[in-house]
C-alpha cells in the first residue's frame, strides 16, 4: 500500500505557535494519521499554555477525522557538556535545570494525562529515554548535547511509534540490538 508522509514540523516553535499551522499544514491534507510532538520548546514556558495549545491542536485533529498519536519528545540535556557550543552554553545551563529539577518530567506526565483524557493515543518515547538514562549518558546522545537527538537515536522513535500504531510486539521492533536496547 503507497504511503504519503508529510512532514509539517517547523524548526524551534512551540505547541502554542504551531496551532496557527494545523490546519493549513496537516488537516487540509485530511490525513488518516496524524502524529504531535510536543514539549521541548514549551518547557520554556507555561505548563498551563503548553497544556491548552496541546488540547486545541487535539480537538482539531480529532475533528478532522484523522487517528491522532501523541508522541512524547526525548529528555533534555542533564549536564552541561563541554562540546556544547559556546554561544548556547547558557541555555544549555537552563535546560539542564528543566531536566534535573523534574519540570519536563512535570510536563511530559501532565501532557500524557491530557491526551489519554481526550482519547489521544499515547507513544512515549520519553519513558523510554528516562530508561535509558539508567544505564547511559543521555546528553551525550544528543547532536547538540542539549535537545535533539543523534540521527542513531532516532531508531528508538521508530520503533516506538511501529510498535504504537501495530499495538503488538513483533521481532522487528523488540530486536535486542542498537544502541540504546544495550
Amino acid at each position: 500500500v503507497p504511503v504519503n508522509i508529510i512532514n509539517s514540523a517547523v524548526c524551534g516553535i512551540s505547541a502554542n505557535t504551531a496551532l496557527e499551522f494545523v490546519e493549513s499544514r496537516a488537516t487540509a491534507y485530511s490525513p488518516d494519521l496524524i502524529i504531535i510532538c510536543f514539549g521541548l520548546n514549551d518547557v520554556n514556558g507555561t505548563l498551563e499554555r503548553y497544556l491548552s495549545a496541546l488540547s486545541k491542536m487535539f480537538e482539531m485533529c480529532i475533528a478532522s477525522g484523522a487517528e491522532v498519536i501523541f508522541m512524547t519528545p526525548n529528555m533534555l540535556n542533564t549536564y552541561v557538556s563541554p562540546k556544547t557550543e559556546p554561544h548556547i552554553m547558557k541555555y544549555a545551563a537552563t535546560t539542564a535545570e528543566y531536566q534535573n529539577s523534574g519540570k519536563m518530567d512535570l510536563y511530559m506526565e501532565s501532557a500524557i494525562n491530557l491526551a489519554t483524557e481526550m482519547g489521544v493515543e499515547v507513544c512515549d518515547c520519553y519513558s523510554e529515554w528516562k530508561k535509558l538514562s539508567k544505564t547511559h549518558d543521555t546528553t551525550e546522545l544528543l547532536a547538540n548535547y542539549i535537545n535533539h537527538p543523534t540521527k542513531e537515536m532516532h531508531e528508538l522513535f521508530a520503533n516506538k511509534l511501529f510498535e504504537t500504531i501495530f499495538k503488538e510486539t513483533t521481532s522487528c521492533a523488540k530486536e535486542e540490538s542498537g544502541m540504546y536496547s544495550k
